[in-house]
């Protein structure tokens, strides 16, 4: 079982970027995975969860912060994502690679620490659309979801991976604030 941590949009923006994926029949995202910014992949991550109680006090150790959404950009031409501007997405980042502890090939597999773009991904050739219909849906989603909003990160969310490459809520982790213990 694999699992990977990332930072979930407010409902309402999730919701609209869910109906814009589901615009182009065949574009499977939607089934695989729910939006979000990948904070740090697999690597590392291992299934008996021993990073999981380092992750949380990473979490409890980091305030809120923004990020803002930006246009849409690719990775190559298989991969189109909403661009990511926040400089603390990147500290945060970092403290998860190094209690996951990856491998380098890892590191440079998943594209992280120097190599980490952050993004919210909204389609994939391997999820089922042709490199066209990434370029229409670049120039559409630069009209759908213009201007760009901002949000606050007050937590992250951890996935795990239910059948072979779907991945659901493990749990989320609140930024900033020791969670109370219950009673």
């Amino acid at each position: 079982m694999q699992h990977f941590i990332g930072v979930v949009p407010p409902e309402d923006f999730k919701a609209k970027v869910i109906h814009f994926q589901k615009k182009w029949s065949g574009n499977t995202i939607t089934e695989v995975v729910e939006p979000h910014i990948t904070l740090k992949a697999q690597g590392g991550l291992t299934p008996d969860r021993k990073w999981l109680d380092q992750v949380k006090e990473a979490c409890w150790r980091t305030n809120p912060f923004r990020v803002q959404l930006g246009g849409p950009a690719f990775f190559g031409e298989d991969v189109l994502y909403l661009s990511i501007r926040s400089e603390k997405i990147y500290d945060l980042h970092k403290q998860m690679v190094q209690i996951a502890e990856p491998t380098s090939k890892q590191v440079d597999d998943y594209f992280e620490l120097k190599h980490f773009v952050p993004h919210l991904t909204l389609a994939k050739t391997t999820y089922g659309l042709s490199k066209e219909d990434l370029v229409d849906m670049a120039e559409a989603g630069d009209k759908e979801f213009r201007p760009f909003p901002a949000f606050e990160v007050d937590q992250v969310r951890v996935y795990k991976e239910g059948r072979a490459n779907t991945y659901t809520k493990l749990e989320d982790l609140p930024l900033g604030s020791i969670p109370r213990m219950q009673s």
